[in-house]
Order: structure tokens, then C-alpha cells, then sequence
């Protein structure tokens, strides 16, 4: 292990999270009107509702399947499934996934490239991102490939180590990334670096959780009447 590890996967990773902290804090205190994820589909709705839905659902699913994958222990799941059997299905239910994500972020892409109101309307930090996404999950679908080289389950226990060691904060998580193939440390990093931007992008709405509409009273809306005519006097 060198310093350069020593750095990006046990200094970075705090330094990254607490910039999503402290910048998520300080902005919806400043700035709140900004919190929001800056729809385009009033300019255009061609293509939206299907980019936009496949890529939540991918997304939500990659996220949440990371999490869980990253951050629970070994010793909780040995007695119900063993670690190659673990790797083998995250591997499949994270390329479905992904697949479907990279289609919704290849459309939401291409809407913010290509279409000419959209793009007059996009800030490069909303273009910055979706690159920067789109870089991260084309990562994560190569090291599937990476992973069927190794069955075994043991890299996918070493990151999740560091994982645990991360938010556990203690030290030598590092070690447990050090030999791990290069598409796993370049996709560690940019995750890293995108929690990093999270307070400076559209991406700060990830916190706003819709809840409020599971209780929200109905709109009423109302058909426009035709005018009254008064007889002329």
C-alpha cells in the first residue's frame, strides 16, 4: 500500500463526506429556494416520463443494493448465504438494474445534449453531472465483467470492509482496497467525488424524500365554465 491509497481511500472518503454534510446544511439554510432538482420538462417532454422513470428505479435499486451489500457485515449473513452466492446475485440483480439505468441516463443525457431549449436552459454543472454519472455507472457495469473472474466472494468482502471500516472510523481501511483491481478503486473515487459535488449540483434533492404526498389531501380541480351573458339593458 502506498501513499496515494493511504489518501484516496482512507482521508478522501471523510473529506467528501463531510463537505455533503456541511454543504447540504449551508445551503438549504442559504439558499433553500435552490433545492430542487431543476425539471426540463416544461421545455420538453419528449422522452422525459420514460428516461426519467428508468433512471430512478435504477438508480434507487443500485443505491440501496450498495448500502446493504457495503455496510453488513459478513458474520450476519454467512449462515444464510455464502459469499460467492451473495456476489453472484449482486452481480445479476445490479446489471438488470443497471441496464435499465443507463438507459433512462442515456436518454436524460441525450435530451440535456442535444436538445436545443434544453441545453440553452442547463447549467455545465447539470451537464458535469450527468456525465459524471453516466462515467460511474458504465464503472460499475465493467466490473461485473471484473467480477466474474473471481467467484470467490473475497473482493466483494475486502470492500466491504473498507465500507465498514469508513463509517465505523477506524483506521486501516485502505489496506482492504489496495489490491483491488483498478475499475474498483476508479469507481470507489468517483463515488466519492460525486458525494462531494451532491451540495453544489441538482443532485442536493437526493435528501427530499416525497413523503408529504402519501398524506396530501386530493387537488381539486375545477372545468372552466363558459362566461356569464347579461342581457344587454
Amino acid at each position: 500500500m502506498n501513499y496515494v491509497d493511504t489518501l484516496l481511500f482512507q482521508f478522501y472518503p471523510y473529506l467528501a463526506l463531510a463537505v455533503f454534510a456541511i454543504g447540504c446544511w449551508a445551503r438549504f439554510d442559504h439558499a433553500a429556494y435552490t433545492w430542487r432538482s431543476g425539471s426540463s420538462q416544461l421545455l420538453s417532454g419528449k422522452w422525459m416520463r420514460l428516461g426519467s422513470n428508468w433512471f430512478h428505479i435504477g438508480i434507487l435499486a443500485i443505491l440501496g443494493g450498495h448500502l446493504v451489500g457495503l455496510l453488513t457485515p459478513h458474520a450476519l449473513y454467512e449462515h444464510f448465504i455464502t459469499a460467492p452466492q451473495k456476489q453472484l446475485v449482486a452481480m445479476v440483480v445490479g446489471g438488470i438494474f443497471g441496464v435499465i439505468c443507463f438507459i433512462g441516463l442515456t436518454i436524460l443525457l441525450a435530451r440535456r445534449l442535444f436538445n436545443p431549449r434544453i441545453r440553452a436552459t442547463s447549467s455545465g454543472r447539470d451537464i458535469l453531472i450527468l456525465v459524471l454519472l453516466y462515467i460511474q455507472l458504465i464503472l460499475g457495469l465493467f466490473s461485473i465483467s471484473v467480477s466474474a473472474g473471481h467467484m470467490d466472494g473475497g473482493q466483494m468482502i475486502r470492500l466491504g470492509e473498507w465500507a465498514q471500516h469508513i463509517v465505523t472510523f477506524r483506521g486501516g481501511a485502505a489496506e482492504y482496497i489496495a489490491d483491488a483491481h483498478w475499475i474498483f478503486k476508479t469507481h470507489v473515487v468517483l463515488g466519492m467525488t460525486l458525494i462531494l459535488l451532491t451540495p453544489f449540483t441538482r443532485l442536493v434533492h437526493v435528501w427530499s424524500i416525497p413523503v408529504g404526498y402519501l398524506t396530501r389531501p386530493y387537488q381539486v380541480v375545477r372545468k372552466r365554465q363558459r362566461p356569464l351573458q347579461y342581457p344587454a339593458r
